[in-house]
């Protein structure tokens, strides 16, 4: 009686359900089953068998800020972050003894080693093609562990002070020079109305007589108490003449 209650809690003790998104990979008298076990009931018969669990979910590793280096000799302080699953569950269990250590500590030093071989500008500037470089040599080195890298994106990159304001100035600048070009364009093309505006009224004289009615109407629309009425030259010279 006592023999056959251990032996049913011994059967039950076997049982284990494995989630939807984990595989078991089990090992019997140390050697590998081929296929992982899962999801759902399956047996592990210990002491002969021993069971380790491995998620199949999308990993995020956060990659700590990393001192690097630029081909122009910019010291810089850069941090990324991974994202990363296993796609073969035994491979990531005999491969490799810890695929979560191994695949941030390869990030840290692919980070630093192809960061290290840009200029600064490009690193600030070609963000999106040194994430996919990065991807691509992370995913060809954890390949052989059953890991597959899927993203790799630069997070931050932190600059010297010194090097900050001399980008502030070099932007204050560029600014300037914006502003002082736009001015220029503007003082042209006025010059070039200016002078369509007199060739005009050089060919047209009654051009110039209906800008005085304007300017008295917008005179007489505000409330001035002194006028300064403007008198045609053409008949201060008829004055002129009979006058001599």
């Amino acid at each position: 009686m006592y023999g056959g209650g251990i032996l049913i809690l011994y059967l039950l003790s076997t049982i284990n359900i494995i989630k939807e998104y984990e595989r078991a990979v089990i090992f019997r008298l140390g050697r590998l089953m081929h296929d992982a076990k899962g999801p759902g009931l399956i047996w592990v018969f210990w002491p002969v068998d021993k069971m380790v669990r491995i998620s199949l979910r999308t990993i995020t590793l956060d990659v700590p800020p990393q001192d690097i280096i630029t081909r122009d000799n910019v010291s810089v302080k850069v941090n990324a972050i991974v994202y990363f699953r296993v796609m073969n569950a035994p491979r990531a269990v005999t491969e490799v003894e810890n695929y979560l250590y191994a695949t941030s500590q390869l990030a840290q030093t692919t980070l630093r080693s192809v960061l290290g071989q840009v200029d600064l500008d490009d690193l600030l500037s070609q963000r999106e093609k040194l994430n996919v470089k990065l991807q691509d040599i992370l995913d060809q080195h954890t390949g052989a562990w059953g890991i597959k890298v899927a993203l790799v994106e630069v997070k931050q990159v932190d600059l010297p002070q010194e090097m900050q304001r001399a980008m502030a100035k070099q932007a204050e600048a560029e600014r300037e020079k914006r502003a002082k070009v736009i001015h220029a364009e503007g003082e042209f093309q006025a010059a070039a109305k200016l002078a369509e505006a007199a060739a005009v009224i050089t060919t047209e004289p009654v051009a110039l007589q209906l800008r005085y009615l304007q300017t008295l109407t917008e005179i007489g629309v505000e409330k001035n108490t002194t006028v300064v009425f403007p008198v045609p030259i053409d008949i201060l010279r008829h004055f002129f003449r009979e006058g001599a």
